[in-house]
């Protein structure tokens, strides 16, 4: 069989309970929820940064995002790392880029040929969110020219992308699709869906993280469902194109987000916190050794999605990747992989995250000011988060001294995690001990203490 075709359909600020097999009532997704039924989905998937741009350059690289260099918004991806359009490019395929890039620097709009990165058909802008809006879609071409294209936005990317799988389809080729979709519209601070689309979700169906703690979902949570309708309405174009091709068997197509939303509930915006709102994402994966894969349990990070595509393509894994392919899971071989999910988050604070079984532990700097820091000496303990009683994370407790031998080896685990992925050392400053609770009789006095 020939070298398959690899496409990534890459979605911003998706959470994943916007889909059907997790739950959601809507309807939303009937296209993603097909593929991670009838192809490989891989259920507790989280990013390794809730940030745009250091997402995009752990995507890129296989890369944790203090390694590459871009622990926040704005820097370019340095010009020695290689990246996925390195590495097809260099295996044969024509490679192809489409919608938000967000790697390189001091621009909006064109992006310099060199911070391209081994994308040889490239149709971007470098923050879409910036040089467009939902019925106005401008990106620019390979001569760096503004290109305006009809129709509202996801379309119009999803339309560009037919075009290039149409105009490839006689050769292996990589394509990234980045939509902008359903990240809000900045200069508006809103979810612009299609028209007729927010009004058909408003008020429907909110979840419990949402309902209990409101931030601004009540008046975008219409909009940002529509934006996920639309988004899946363009997906299903996109395979029905493959189909169309006769290509679809040899072609390997991944459905996933850069992080997820939690509408201003965590912190002052949408994203960079630690919680599943903002940190669990949409994985599917169809075509070639992923069809019929079945439903992967183990934890799973955006930074395993490199070498996973790499390694289904017959292309060697670099070395420096710090992802593992998703392969062997897949074959149901053994594979050597952690057990947990390590995340860095940036801008609203200096934080460091684990997911471990059931449980999440967060820290972040002792000092307030570090938030963009790419690391920090001392952390203080944030956050602690039983996943199976509470899925949503709406009971922190960190600090309960019913808890503390669970805290213990989740501390250990997160500061060998920090040593093994940043070479460095952390130390983390317990929290203050909270008692074990207490239940109260009508006169308020304590009649029991239980522990959990």
């Amino acid at each position: 069989m020939s070298k398959p075709n690899v496409v990534i359909f890459f979605t911003d600020q998706q959470r994943w309970d916007s889909t059907g097999v997790h739950g959601n009532p809507l309807g939303l997704t009937p296209n993603f929820d097909r593929v991670a039924k009838s192809g490989t989905h891989c259920f507790y998937t989280y990013t390794c940064q809730p940030v745009c741009g250091p997402a995009r350059a752990s995507l890129q690289t296989g890369r944790y995002a203090t390694e590459v260099g871009v622990h926040t918004n704005g820097p370019a991806l340095p010009e020695d790392s290689k990246n996925l359009g390195h590495h097809f490019s260099q295996a044969g395929y024509h490679t192809g880029y489409i919608g938000k890039w967000h790697l390189s620097e001091g621009t909006k709009g064109p992006v310099p040929p060199a911070d391209r990165r081994g994308y040889q058909y490239w149709l971007a802008s470098n923050t879409l969110e910036f040089t467009s809006d939902s019925y106005r879609t401008t990106m620019y071409d390979n001569e760096g020219q503004p290109v305006t294209l009809p129709g509202y936005r996801a379309d119009a990317l999803a339309d560009a992308g037919i075009r290039y799988i149409d105009d490839h389809r006689d050769e292996p080729f990589f394509l990234m699709m980045s939509f902008i979709e359903p990240h809000f519209q900045n200069h508006r601070d809103d979810y612009p869906a299609p028209l007729g689309y927010e009004q058909a979700y408003t008020g429907r169906w909110t979840p419990p993280d949402l309902a209990e703690l409101g931030g601004s979902s009540a008046r975008q949570l219409g909009g940002y469902w529509g934006m996920c309708k639309r988004l899946d309405e363009a997906f299903g174009r996109v395979l029905d194109a493959l189909i169309s091709l006769g290509i679809e068997d040899n072609t390997i197509v991944a459905f996933t987000s850069d992080h997820g939303c939690h509408f201003k509930t965590r912190n002052d915006e949408y994203k960079r916190s630690c919680h599943d709102s903002s940190t669990r994402i949409p994985l599917a994966i169809t075509g070639g050794e992923f069809t019929s894969g079945g439903e992967i349990r183990d934890l799973v990070s955006l930074i395993d999605l490199p070498p996973t595509l790499l390694d289904a393509a017959g292309i060697d894994v670099p070395g420096e990747m710090q992802g593992h392919s998703l392969l062997p899971i897949v074959r149901r071989e053994s594979a050597e992989r952690p057990d947990d999910i390590f995340m860095q988050i940036s801008e609203s604070q200096c934080g460091r995250a684990i997911r471990l079984g059931r449980w999440k532990y967060a820290v972040k700097s002792a000092n307030p000011d570090d938030r963009y820091a790419a690391s920090a000496d001392q952390y203080v303990e944030d956050c602690l988060y039983d996943l199976y009683a509470d899925p949503y994370e709406l009971d922190n407790r960190i600090g309960y001294d019913t808890l503390d031998e669970v805290t213990a080896k989740l501390r250990e685990r997160l500061q060998a995690r920090i040593r093994e992925i940043e070479g460095r050392e952390a130390e983390i400053i317990p929290a203050p001990s909270v008692k074990s609770w207490q239940r109260y009789d009508a006169n308020d006095k304590p009649f029991e203490q239980w522990r959990m």
